[in-house]
């Protein structure tokens, strides 16, 4: 593990990880607060309600793609940075305040899930490229990859947190406590040595430049593809939030403690993908591709899963399968974009991932209140079977993929490679 860990010599990525860890744990308590909050509290189990809210929080990807990827090609990352996490404390404050004081109504919540998405559009794409800031290229991949593991160690913490407080101060106090935890990330932006940034050059502002991210990605057939890849898997496959507290609440019987600790179950999973990606130099779409199956599978086992501990096991497997394909998304993006081009880029595929969730989460809490939570597990499970299918055919078409048989064992390769299993990283 000598390599996973070689951005934490770099002080400023130490400083900017330190911050954002202790945010993203009040984050992921505040995501289960608010689930909770409306599950049980403002509405009598209604998943669609839930999928309502992550429309709201995640629609705005989409809506402001055009301004968002423009703000982080162009603006001050850090100062931006700074703007957005701000405003995101304030509304979870806000929302706070109004839970307290008894006066939170589910359309309230509504509100806040798209103000809080109107925020993260414009936070994600520059909090993303002002990783190749902190690191600079050579180490990008595992910087990304540090990333994710911070956020699932959150996601791991965070729900178990969540629990506790819900059942011994309540949601409103999560939300409260969640807006404290914006001063550790505001903190390490003050506190980054200016200098030692990796300053790049700035885009061009020029007529059109708001569409050149869509003509670049138009022209590039990896990108397409891993896109609809994608697509796929974050509009039908990582609605976690309706997946797990409807299991949890209809199937299992369970209390917010017990869907608290099915949320840390499966970020024990996502940690240790996370961490195997930091290991890899440059991931691609051979890898991506049997990220997405194992994804399926693990959420088609889920769904058969007759007890909650077996369900927490087949979370495991998704809790891999779930990071290794992101995190690839993510590092194949950076990696194979030109510079000036990254925050565009990125923010078409946040567009991606987390704007589908409007049209995808609606859908699985609609399957969940009229077939059931396990049917909804099997339509996260076939979107990632058809993803896998994308970057099968991707290898095919352009990377010369080909089926031998040599006596009963098959064997891939790539026309222009070798063999596929001999490199993890094609």
């Amino acid at each position: 593990m000598k390599g996973t860990f070689r951005s934490l010599r770099i002080f400023n990525y130490r400083v900017w990880a330190g911050g954002a860890l202790v945010s993203n744990i009040g984050t992921w308590a505040q995501r289960i607060g608010q689930d909770w909050l409306v599950l049980t509290q403002l509405t009598h189990h209604n998943a669609t309600a839930v999928g309502t809210v992550m429309a709201l929080q995640f629609g705005p990807q989409l809506l402001m793609l055009p301004w968002s990827g423009f703000a982080a090609d162009h603006l001050d990352r850090r100062k931006l940075l700074i703007a957005t996490q701000a405003a995101m404390g304030l509304l979870a404050l806000a929302l706070g305040i109004l839970t307290i004081g008894g006066w939170v109504h589910l359309w309230q919540v509504y509100v806040f899930a798209f103000l809080l998405g109107c925020v993260t559009a414009f936070d994600a794409p520059a909090r993303q490229t002002f990783v190749s800031d902190l690191v600079g290229e050579a180490d990008l991949s595992n910087a990304v990859a540090l990333n994710s593991t911070s956020f699932n160690a959150a996601r791991m913490i965070g729900p178990a947190v969540a629990g506790m407080l819900i059942a011994s101060v309540g949601e409103g106090w999560l939300f409260v406590i969640n807006a404290a935890s914006f001063a550790a990330v505001l903190a390490s932006l003050c506190l980054l040595r200016i200098h030692e940034l990796h300053r790049e050059e700035r885009a061009v502002r020029s007529r059109g430049s708001l569409a050149d991210g869509f003509r670049y990605v138009w022209h590039r057939p990896d990108l397409k593809a891993v896109l609809v890849m994608l697509f796929l898997i974050g509009t039908f496959g990582l609605n976690f939030p309706i997946f797990i507290s409807t299991m949890s609440v209809t199937v299992f019987h369970g209390d917010a403690s017990q869907y608290g600790l099915l949320t840390s179950i499966m970020a024990i999973g996502t940690v240790g993908g996370a961490l195997l990606a930091a290991r890899r130099e440059k991931p691609g779409f051979v890898l991506l591709s049997i990220a997405a199956a194992t994804f399926g599978v693990g959420l088609l086992l889920a769904a058969m899963m007759p007890s909650y501990w077996l369900f927490g096991s087949a979370l495991l497997v998704v809790g891999v399968a779930a990071p290794t394909f992101t995190i690839s998304t993510n590092s194949m993006m950076q990696l194979s974009t030109e510079r000036t081009m990254r925050g565009r880029v990125l923010a078409i595929r946040l567009a991606v991932a987390l704007g589908g969730t409007p049209i995808g989460a609606p859908i699985v809490g609609w399957v969940v209140d009229r077939f059931g939570a396990r049917w909804a597990l099997g339509v996260g499970a076939t979107a990632g079977c058809i993803a896998a299918a994308v970057g099968i055919r991707y290898l095919a078409k352009y990377r010369q993929l080909q089926l031998h048989v040599d006596g009963w064992h098959p064997r891939f390769t790539l026309g222009d490679a070798g063999s596929v299993g001999a490199l993890p990283g094609k």
